[in-house]
């Protein structure tokens, strides 16, 4: 079977979208179609149900997706295998992260590798952290520099890079801003602005306020801490975000009695995958920026 072929329909399952499996490869979508459609000549069988602007894997291709990622795994193994043998730190290597990570962690960490690694091509992946885990766990993606889970699965190993401190947010004008410290039942009362309950984020602010017997109040849900920051700066609800968003004065932080805050964002990779060079690489410069420097599992 083609390589570009088992690419296209591995993508297209992925993002169960021909338009957006053409953009995550560069291609045309008439050029990933065109490669579905000659696996589907090949197989003499459909892969993708295609109704309307849904798309659905067959039972045919609900079969061939786990053995189709195998064989681009292995095959990218072998070219990364070859590549190691002579010590090159070169090749493809392929990243999740999460848009705020990418935009207030990751710059400077991504500007020390490409200039010390510039035959490496990065490919990097924005998901939510929550993808950007299972992706690794499914081993689709190398590594991944996310919110880390409180308890990660047997399956992947995690490392700190950088801790996290969270504040309760409210309002730079809120008549709670910049004052004593409040019981959460007081700030619980009003909307809430939060990320989806299924991210890492959320669930530990639940498991926070869960032993005052507080449930917040949701009014608004976003993944984006950019989006939500200027929600609960124009007067909407409160929200969590990183304290290192604080700093210009658009929200203010709210102190409640007894709970503190943080979460830990560093690298994700599958427990017993055989790293690359360029990902060794990777995760040396990544330790470098960070404030922990344990080098922990990834050696």
């Amino acid at each position: 079977m083609d390589f570009s072929a088992l690419q296209a329909f591995t993508t297209v399952a992925r993002e169960q979208s021909f338009s957006r499996a053409a953009e995550a490869l560069f291609l045309t979508q008439s050029a990933v179609s065109k490669r579905v459609a000659g696996l589907e000549d090949e197989l003499r069988t459909r892969l993708f149900d295609r109704i309307g602007r849904q798309v659905r894997l067959t039972e045919a291709g609900e079969a061939l997706l786990p053995r189709a990622r195998r064989a681009l795994d292995e095959m990218e193994a072998g070219r990364q295998a070859i590549a190691d043998l002579a010590g090159a730190v070169g090749g493809r290597l392929q990243i999740a992260t999460s848009h705020h990570i990418g935009l207030h962690r990751l710059p400077p960490v991504l500007r020390a590798f490409a200039g010390r690694y510039p035959e490496v091509e990065l490919d990097l992946h924005f998901l939510d952290s929550e993808d950007a885990c299972a992706a690794v766990d499914r081993g689709e993606l190398e590594l991944a520099v996310v919110t880390l889970p409180t308890r990660p699965p047997a399956t992947v190993t995690a490392e700190v890079l950088w801790d996290d401190p969270l504040a309760f947010t409210v309002a730079a004008d809120h008549r709670h801003a910049a004052g004593t410290a409040i019981q959460p039942g007081e700030l619980a009362r009003e909307p809430a602005i939060l990320p989806a309950a299924n991210t890492f984020t959320r669930r530990i602010v639940t498991a926070a306020l869960r032993p005052a017997g507080v449930e917040p109040r949701i009014a608004l849900e976003t993944n984006y801490l950019e989006t939500i920051k200027m929600m609960v700066s124009v007067g909407l609800g409160w929200s969590v975000l990183p304290r290192r968003m604080l700093a210009d004065g658009d929200v203010a932080a709210v102190e409640l009695a007894g709970i503190r805050l943080q979460r830990q964002l560093g690298l994700i990779r599958r427990s017993g995958r055989t790293l690359g060079n360029a990902a060794h690489a990777f995760i040396e410069v990544a330790r470098a920026h960070g404030d922990a420097q344990d080098p922990g599992n990834l050696a």
